[in-house]
């Protein structure tokens, strides 16, 4: 009986020492496996709303404060059917809802005073410094990176930064055939305030998509690279380094 229990024992651990061995080969291999990154549009490593300030104006793109973006997209609405389908003019809008807005709060402070024997107290109304202030600041680094790029691509160095230039202004004069400064105006509105919305509520099919399409893309610039712009007698394309 106790050679049977001294075999156990030692069988037991054995097994131990297999089993451990195991894991740690295990997690070894685990290790040493490569870890497959994420791809996100645009080349970003953080949340959406942090990459758009994490602000107040994330929240209104992103729907965070539902009343302020609910007014806003309603407001622009409004604008763009007065002034695309009953025709009316900016000066004439300005002026016809200042009449309007005067003579109602007019008549209303008035007829308080018959009533309850006291002046209304209006609210005094403040803009949001911080808002403004962000919408400066990216406005700014929008402009600075515009900028920055023309720099980049006029100064003759990337053939593919220009075409890609080339063929987005292009389609860009096509669309701005379509529809005036107004609608245009109101299509930008409308898609600042949904597009990153439904990106960041469905972000993994869109990235899925999206690394698709980024990949084709470069698979037809490869091809058009060797088949014709490496053909071209143009002298700095053969210092251009294919990525």
């Amino acid at each position: 009986m106790v050679s049977e229990s001294s075999v156990e024992k030692k069988q037991k651990a054995n097994l131990g020492r297999n089993d451990s061995s195991s894991s740690s080969s295990t997690d070894e291999n685990d290790f040493r496996r490569p870890v497959h990154k994420k791809f996100h549009l645009f080349g970003r490593h953080k949340s959406l709303h942090a990459a758009l300030g994490g602000g107040k104006l994330a929240d209104i793109l992103l729907w965070r404060n539902k009343q302020i973006s609910g007014g806003l997209f309603a407001g622009a609405t409004i604008i763009w059917f007065l002034f695309e389908w009953i025709g009316y003019h900016l000066l004439t809008f300005i002026c016809h809802s200042l009449i309007v807005s005067l003579a109602i709060l007019f008549f209303w402070s008035n007829l308080s005073l018959f009533v309850n024997k006291s002046l209304i107290e209006f609210p005094k109304i403040e803009l949001p410094e911080e808002l403004w202030t962000q919408v400066a600041l990216l406005l700014r680094d929008q402009f600075t990176c515009a900028f920055g790029i023309f720099r980049e691509v006029a100064s003759g160095n990337d053939l593919k930064k220009f075409l890609y230039a080339i063929f987005g202004l292009w389609i860009v004069s096509i669309v701005g055939r379509w529809f005036n400064l107004l609608t245009l105006v109101y299509i930008i509105i409308v898609m600042l305030l949904t597009v990153p919305f439904f990106y960041e509520k469905y972000d993994d099919q869109v990235d899925a998509y999206g690394e698709m399409a980024i990949k084709e893309l470069r698979r037809q610039y490869s091809q058009l690279d060797e088949k014709v712009l490496k053909k071209l007698p143009i002298p700095f394309l053969k210092d251009i380094k294919q990525d």
